[in-house]
């Protein structure tokens, strides 16, 4: 059985861009995506900064909605930093989230992105949820 977040049944970004659950707990989430061709830059072998964004964004949006207040209905990035350290090619990166700050009204995240054959940092993000009520 598939996770709905990450292959839903109308498609979306991120069964688009083949993000897929590696693991998840309180507070954290990781997820992979192997690079394609459509993750890379026109006329480039080199990823497109919005492809890390998109692994980034999305592992810390999952990790946000498992650790929702109890009355709140969803949740939104309302501002997101991205640092690009590096880049690849081929192979998988690995997406990390981690909650920084849970209120009730905002949450911070950080996440890391790492190319798994290499080890090597390729970014590192920053995002702020809202808490939607």
């Amino acid at each position: 059985m598939s996770d709905p977040r990450f292959d839903p049944e109308k498609g979306g970004l991120v069964p688009h861009m083949g993000i897929t659950l590696l693991d998840e707990g309180e507070g954290w989430l990781e997820a992979q995506m192997v690079i394609q061709q459509h993750h890379l830059r026109s006329g480039a072998n080199a990823l497109h900064a919005a492809s890390m964004i998109a692994l980034a964004d999305s592992v810390c949006g999952f990790a946000a909605g498992n650790v929702l207040p109890a009355s709140a209905k969803g949740y939104t990035t309302i501002e997101l930093k991205s640092n690009f350290l590096g880049t690849a090619s081929e192979g998988t990166l690995i997406g990390r989230a981690q909650a920084d700050h849970l209120g009730r009204t905002t949450q911070v995240w950080t996440s890391t992105v790492t190319h798994q054959e290499t080890g090597r940092k390729c970014a590192l993000f920053r995002c702020t949820q809202m808490i939607l009520y």
